[in-house]
């Protein structure tokens, strides 16, 4: 058993497409961005081509779920058509469906949803929590798990001097109704994940006090998703660009997992898998070394 540190109780299982999802151990998502704009790695995978196979080398170094996203939703970015999404999403979504582990596919759009659900993808993640006319009946027509995100506004401008009373009790209140909408409308319970939205219409105070308190977003009784992987939260408390909060990052990722986070959204999967597995370690009584040739 788990010794030092009291862990919050998670649910069992996410049922997500053709896979059943265990939370015996934190998952894993890589995040996969086939976009020219993204605020980290934006261009770097932006053709199909390219996104396949960083998608692969992330399964290889341990993502238990990979994120695809065809639409940037960093602080200030536009929109894009339907059509342009779609041209960067299912192509990838198709080449890795049969694949080991779940697709996610990070879209707001409802045509999106159904498409990207056609080509195989076992999960959608949508920042704006299904809340777009037709993303609700989308996902309720198949069997994908759905995470729903807090936003406050839209990422055009959701960074624009973002105010609350209390975060965190809003936060989950908002969450806690998305829940309660996903469920009249036909999306069973155990296929909603939770996703505070680190970044998202918060100041960094806000991010930490959501950090800090993240149990009361555990409370709601669904798996709770966290993603602060290279954002400007660490920037600013490590004065770090982008391309340089690998450790950061990873320091980040534990201190969500040890607050009851089931599901860690990260670009740097290798050294995200390597700490929580020295973490796992230490915190497990009955850990054993694994035989080695």
């Amino acid at each position: 058993m788990l010794g030092n540190q009291a862990q919050p109780i998670v649910p069992p299982r996410l049922s997500a497409g053709r896979f059943e999802l265990s939370f015996s151990r934190p998952l894993l998502m890589g995040v996969v961005n086939v976009t020219p704009d993204s605020f980290s790695d934006g261009g770097r995978h932006a053709s199909p081509d390219q996104a396949i196979e960083h998608a692969w080398r992330l399964v290889a170094e341990g993502a238990d779920i990979i994120d695809i996203g065809g639409e940037s939703t960093r602080p200030g970015a536009s929109p894009v058509s339907v059509d342009v999404e779609l041209a960067r999403v299912v192509p990838v979504v198709e080449a890795l469906a049969t694949g080991p582990v779940p697709v996610s596919v990070d879209t707001s759009k409802p045509e999106v949803m159904r498409a990207a659900m056609a080509a195989g993808a076992s999960m959608i993640n949508d920042v704006w929590a299904l809340r777009r006319p037709g993303a609700l009946e989308a996902v309720a027509s198949g069997p994908a798990a759905v995470c729903l995100m807090h936003m406050l506004g839209e990422p055009l401008t959701m960074q624009v001097a973002p105010a609350y009373d209390d975060v965190v009790a809003e936060v989950a209140a908002f969450l806690d109704s998305r829940i309660a909408a996903c469920e009249a409308g036909g999306i069973s319970r155990d296929r909603i994940v939770v996703d505070p939205g680190y970044g998202f219409g918060k100041t960094g105070r806000h991010n930490l006090q959501l950090i800090r308190r993240q149990q009361a977003i555990l409370a709601l009784g669904r798996p709770v998703l966290a993603g602060v992987s290279r954002k400007s939260l660490l920037g600013a408390t490590t004065g770090r660009p982008e391309t340089d909060r690998v450790h950061a990052s990873v320091a980040a990722a534990l201190a969500l997992l040890v607050r009851g986070a089931a599901i860690l959204r990260v670009h740097d999967v290798a050294a995200s898998r390597d700490a929580i597995a020295v973490w796992l370690a230490i915190e497990d009584d009955s850990f054993e070394f694994p035989q080695r040739r």
